[in-house]
């Protein structure tokens, strides 16, 4: 049975009335730009706790405005950390706030694959408000840690752990609503520009906690908090998460052609699959296909959800020690202050806006996507590399290197949580089975984000024994992403050799 459209979409007269295509294209727009702001939210409220580190534990010899500056502290003695923030003034410091990112990203890639398989058994609309109120809830109260004074570790990684649950409910969501709206057609251009909401988050959730990083850290949680319950209350009242609740044109999922071993065959080499192992992915049978969603084993046998989803967890484990760690990077290596390096923060998410619209537009233009991802992690080795060794010489070193590095590191992470996830979600061996796009994107994006649990934890621990070590674990990890793609690099190649 179709559910009602949200009482908000019924009330407003440009997009609720007669279907037709027009009426089914102001559709797909509205969805993307809601969808986009959503989890931009996401990101924002995820983002203050990399910013705000510089301030729970630094050197308060210095000045906080101007770190070339040194204060008077003869009425501290030799202590070095009495500004600090308890209890991360202590020698143990890195590792309590790396404790902070574990608990949230653990309990994150843990959410994520129960929301993979809640998000297929409930309305995407009350299950998509839910998270993003319950998120706003657990951000707000990380930041009253700040005005309640408390200074017990325990409370903080609670709001972590808690948090990252309640998080994960947004990725799973998202992608297939966009899916649901959109066919394969020029998906990766598409999803490679709508993933940008990843990088605008994070850009608008530094310089949001840059703001107040510096008087009073609380508001750098508050405000981003109030911004996603906000728009959660919105998706209540007007997320349409697929088009037959509107009566809108559905999206071309499969190919115009009826359902054949031929197809079948094509899409495996695509991702590749053999043809014995395409015989034995028909998970979902046709009558079915509508009817019930699809299991976590049975969404592992479709070709490449393995391989892409090991690729994901090194890649991912690269792209989130940046996040949570470079503000705090920039801000001991390049001697900037907290909130400048907050702000130069950023640039390294304006690249990776770049880099996943690019990633996308490649991926469409050759078809092929293992191949993209390989040859942007190919670059993004030496590009880390280079970034240590003269991201800090000056402003203008800064700025370029950060925004080159962030395009090829986000450039095949956001291709394989998006356009990737999104293709073997509506993969043939399905048959048709759209309700597997939640459990395949969940899969994807949990196993990348168990890698983005150990990135941060890592960076925490090695951090003490130099940057440059931090950067060789990063390194590896990237090379590690790129060899587990080579077989699907070699299948993709044989395939388009053998076409031409």
């Amino acid at each position: 049975m179709t559910s009602l459209p949200p009482i908000g979409i019924r009330l407003l007269p440009s997009l609720d009335g007669t279907p037709n295509s027009s009426r089914t294209f102001r559709y797909k727009i509205f969805i993307l730009i809601f969808t986009f702001l959503c989890y931009t939210s996401y990101h924002l409220s995820r983002k203050p706790i990399s910013v705000v580190k510089s301030v729970l534990n630094r050197n308060c010899s210095l000045s906080i405005s101007d770190p070339s500056v040194v204060v008077n502290t003869s009425s501290h003695g030799n202590n070095t950390k009495w500004c600090d923030w308890k209890p991360f003034d202590q020698d143990n410091a890195g590792s309590l706030l790396g404790s902070l990112d574990l608990a949230y990203l653990f309990s994150y890639a843990v959410g994520m694959f129960i929301s993979g398989q809640v998000a297929e058994r409930v309305h995407l609309r009350y299950f998509l408000s839910a998270g993003m109120i319950s998120s706003g809830i657990m951000t707000i109260l990380f930041g009253m840690g700040y005005f309640w004074n408390i200074h017990n570790i325990a409370f903080f990684i609670g709001i972590q752990v808690i948090g990252g649950l309640v998080q994960s409910s947004g990725w799973p969501s998202v992608v297939t609503c966009v899916g649901n709206w959109y066919g394969k057609g020029k998906r990766g251009l598409i999803m490679g520009i709508w993933n940008s909401h990843t990088s605008v988050g994070n850009i608008l959730g530094s310089l949001i906690a840059g703001i107040f990083v510096n008087t009073a850290w609380g508001w750098s949680f508050i405000v981003p908090g109030i911004i996603i319950g906000t728009l959660g209350i919105l998706v209540f009242f007007f997320m349409v998460p697929s088009p037959e609740e509107v009566k809108c044109e559905l999206p071309d999922q499969l190919p115009a052609t009826k359902y054949t071993d031929r197809a079948t065959e094509s899409s495996d080499l695509e991702y590749g699959a053999t043809n014995s192992q395409s015989s034995q992915t028909s998970l979902i049978s046709l009558d079915k296909s509508k009817e019930k969603p699809i299991s976590l084993w049975r969404a592992l046998l479709i070709p490449g959800v393995i391989e892409f989803s090991l690729c994901l967890f090194f890649a991912k484990l690269v792209s989130y020690t940046f996040l949570f760690w470079l503000p705090k990077y920039i801000h001991e290596k390049a001697n900037y202050d907290p909130e400048k390096a907050a702000d130069i923060s950023t640039l390294f998410d304006v690249g990776g806006i770049f880099g996943g619209i690019s990633a996308g537009l490649l991926s469409d233009f050759t078809g092929m996507r293992a191949t993209t991802c390989v040859l942007m992690l190919a670059l993004s080795a030496p590009v880390l590399y280079i970034y240590n060794l003269y991201g800090s010489l000056s402003l203008a070193h800064s700025i370029g290197l950060s925004m080159v590095c962030g395009f090829f590191v986000n450039g095949p992470y956001a291709l394989i949580t998006t356009a990737v996830s999104a293709d073997l979600g509506t993969h043939e061996v399905l048959k048709g089975n759209s309700k597997a796009l939640s459990t395949v994107t969940a899969i994807i994006d949990g196993t990348g984000s168990i890698g983005a649990a150990v990135g941060p934890l890592l960076a925490g621990v090695i951090e003490s024994s130099g940057w440059n070590n931090v950067f060789y674990m990063l390194i590896g990890s990237d090379i590690m992403a790129l060899l587990l793609l080579l077989r699907l690099l070699y299948k993709e190649i044989s395939s388009s050799l053998r076409r031409s």
